[in-house]
């Protein structure tokens, strides 16, 4: 491609700043549009402000859309963007209103040509890059176990999530749909595509419509076992709750990977007492670990440089299908095979 990629983003919500800031650090890129029914939200993002997506698309001739509004928008829009024949789109998750209607518009962009990626950015986090790379060389031995606390601390009481995302409390399906996809996707990335689920899940807030606690179990390749233990009431140690959102262990026959809520990863050799630092606490005063940038940057390269690029949509379609299975596992109390 030659020239700088033109970038054009749709939705100026609660997130859609940690999107805009990084277009605007990614060297080669220029940010050309940003679409809102909002004029004044629009306009506070730091690019030309538009209120209908046709127009901004006709108008700023995009040559990458970045979708970051909620799942009843992304079919329509998507359409839209193929309609203009906009060929590289980004689509923040939860994807789509159902699995249905993602295979469906999944389909679609391919059948036209383009690259449809979803927003999925913890596996960017870099302490999850850390715990990768770890494993790939073999640091723990052969991995057995791992288990996630997610304690945000952010769900206690009749206001919870009024301050930020207020959406999040008429979502009928709300911890694993909204927030546990995060782990769902990142312990692929880790250990292997889940081969069968359990799930136990429960409302510990009576002020919201969705489940906001649970245990998920999953069955990995070579019979590693990964759990999500999840509560959005509680909290864990950090300065930044929102930072890790919890902390992990990662067991293996030869040692121990920690992640803390500091965002440090560490590693304790089997058998001893003292631990080796891999990675250093996180100092990104912003969004979890700059993962936004480092998911933007990627699939600027892709497209730039032609690298492979990871979460596009034929391949998180796996992600939606393993969260239909923990709410079917959930209904009927028993391990689902996926």
């Amino acid at each position: 491609m030659s020239g700088a990629l033109r970038v054009a983003c749709l939705g100026a919500g609660y997130f859609s700043r940690f999107h805009a800031e990084s277009w605007r650090r990614i060297e080669g890129v220029d940010l050309v549009g940003h679409c809102d029914i909002d004029a004044a939200r629009a306009a506070s993002l730091g690019a030309p402000p538009f209120t209908g997506l046709g127009r901004m698309l006709g108008e700023a001739r995009p040559d990458l859309l970045d979708i970051i509004t909620p799942p009843p928008t992304h079919a329509g829009a998507i359409r839209t963007a193929l309609a203009h024949g906009i060929r590289h789109i980004i689509c923040q998750k939860p994807f789509c209103r159902d699995l249905a209607e993602a295979r469906e518009i999944t389909a679609e962009a391919q059948a036209a040509g383009a690259v449809l990626v979803i927003h999925e950015n913890f596996r960017f986090q870099p302490w999850y890059r850390a715990i990768r790379a770890a494993l790939t060389e073999g640091r723990i031995g052969a991995p057995l176990q791992a288990s996630f606390r997610l304690r945000p601390g952010d769900g206690q009481g009749p206001d919870a999530y009024l301050g930020r995302q207020p959406y999040f409390r008429q979502m009928p399906r709300f911890l694993v749909h909204e927030t546990a996809v995060h782990w769902v996707d990142t312990f692929r990335f880790l250990f292997g595509t889940p081969t069968a689920v359990y799930a136990d899940l429960r409302r510990v807030n009576p002020a919201i419509a969705g489940e906001d606690a649970g245990f998920l179990l999953f069955d990995h390749p070579g019979g590693m076992r990964s759990l999500f233990d999840g509560n959005r009431a509680l909290d864990h140690a950090a300065d930044n709750l929102r930072r890790t959102m919890g902390e992990a262990w990662i067991e293996g026959t030869e040692g121990t990977l920690t992640l803390t809520g500091d965002g440090a990863v560490h590693l304790r050799r089997f058998g001893h007492l003292d631990r080796k630092t891999l990675l250093v606490p996180d100092g990104w005063e912003g969004f979890g670990g700059d993962c936004v940038h480092h998911l933007q940057r990627h699939v600027v390269a892709g497209i730039t440089g032609g690298t492979p690029i990871e979460n596009t949509a034929p391949d998180y379609l796996s992600v939606l299908e393993i969260e239909e299975a923990i709410y079917r596992s959930a209904a009927s109390g028993r391990k689902i095979a996926l």
